[in-house]
């Protein structure tokens, strides 16, 4: 059987830079530099040039939520040939993926990235509205992702959820996000330490989303009156918060903003201790990026992260809400630093790319096979 065309379709693409946007990139690059084709269609955006194989759709911001974009759903010329669709979104876009598959009867490739319903605060005037978001949130994932022949979750924690919350009845396999260790390595840090005044002292610190739902005041709640510095990397609609509590205490916070994918491997290489409080994340790629520098995490013992940090080996695991814990955690990382840092090294390989894309195109083989044999109804 040749290796199927793919067209991808997906609401999070550059010029945002996160999670999403980061896999879907780095599984596309992976899966031509084999030689095979993955077309992309997703939201355009005015300052984002398409690359070949690109097919941006228009679009509009999306009000509630800073860096997403609504695209218009339709299927451009462009893809009509493939032989797999697959949606890295259940929105916008990802309608138009499902509507050329059932449209060519193609076999329909679903990634959960986001617990929808996570993010319902943002667009909720109060609790009631809120609630009644977040069932809407789980009817339509079971409807959305139902219809998929196949849906891929990035932890076997994701893989639970979308069984015994979401409840649907479509296979679910579990395929890591990866992290390209070709770039995320330990590497020498004088020059990151110097841009940015960082002393020789312990320093923790986080990078990505700064959202309400990652609950990042824990990091400062957690390392008030330790003897540390704390850094946080990226941006986002919680910050301006952070700021302002971090104000408040007697320890040395830097906001570092939006850091160069480049700058990456020296700000984690700077940490000694990955701070994760999140309980959202499918998967918590920054988490495996800082393992694969050598950096141990602690994070809440909550949704992905239960798995993504094997405790006493990649970090430690905290109860969700207990600052306490966190902060005896850290310290506990900080005391550990060297033995935690070979145990991350030592897991390096099993986080690449490479040995995510292996997978994939194993499951693409299997669900075209399977497609072609009971055609599609």
């Amino acid at each position: 059987m040749a290796t199927p065309t793919v067209a991808a379709f997906t609401d999070t693409y550059l010029p945002t830079v996160n999670g999403v946007t980061y896999t879907v990139k780095s599984w596309r690059e992976a899966w031509e530099s084999r030689g095979h084709t993955m077309d992309l269609v997703y939201p355009k955006a005015s300052d984002y040039d398409p690359g070949s194989g690109e097919y941006p759709v228009r679009s509009v911001r999306f009000p509630f939520y800073e860096g997403y974009r609504l695209g218009a759903p339709q299927v451009p010329e462009g893809v009509a040939d493939a032989d797999i669709v697959h949606a890295h979104t259940p929105f916008g876009v990802g309608l138009s993926g499902l509507r050329l598959a059932r449209s060519n009867d193609l076999p329909l490739v679903a990634s959960y990235h986001t617990p929808t319903g996570e993010y319902a605060e943002y667009i909720s005037f109060n609790g009631r509205v809120e609630r009644t978001v977040r069932r809407w949130a789980r009817s339509y994932e079971r409807w959305f992702f139902g219809r998929a022949d196949l849906v891929i979750a990035p932890s076997e924690r994701a893989r639970e959820h979308i069984l015994n919350d979401i409840g649907i009845d479509t296979d679910v396999a579990v395929v890591a996000n990866g992290v390209d260790t070709d770039q995320f390595r330990p590497v020498d840090t004088d020059a990151f330490r110097e841009r940015y005044d960082i002393g020789d002292g312990p320093v923790i610190g986080y990078t990505g989303r700064h959202g309400y739902e990652k609950c990042l005041s824990d990091i400062l709640a957690a390392a008030d009156g330790m003897d540390v510095t704390v850094l946080f990397g990226g941006d986002g609609p919680a910050r301006e918060d952070l700021q302002a509590r971090a104000e408040t205490l007697d320890l040395d916070v830097r906001f570092l903003g939006f850091l160069d994918r480049e700058e990456l491997p020296a700000f984690y290489s700077t940490l000694d201790v990955f701070a994760f409080p999140s309980p959202v994340e499918t998967q918590g790629l920054v988490a495996l990026e800082a393992n694969a520098c050598g950096t141990p995490v602690v994070g809440v013992d909550s949704g992905a992260l239960s798995d993504t940090i094997v405790d006493d080996g990649t970090g430690y695991r905290y109860p969700q809400g207990d600052i306490e814990a966190f902060r005896e955690q850290l310290e506990r990382a900080l005391a550990e630093r060297e033995r935690l840092s070979q145990s991350c090294l030592d897991r390096r390989e099993r986080l690449s790319v490479d040995h995510s894309v292996d997978r994939l195109e194993e499951l693409y083989e299997s669900v075209q096979a399977d497609t072609e044999a009971i055609p599609i109804t």
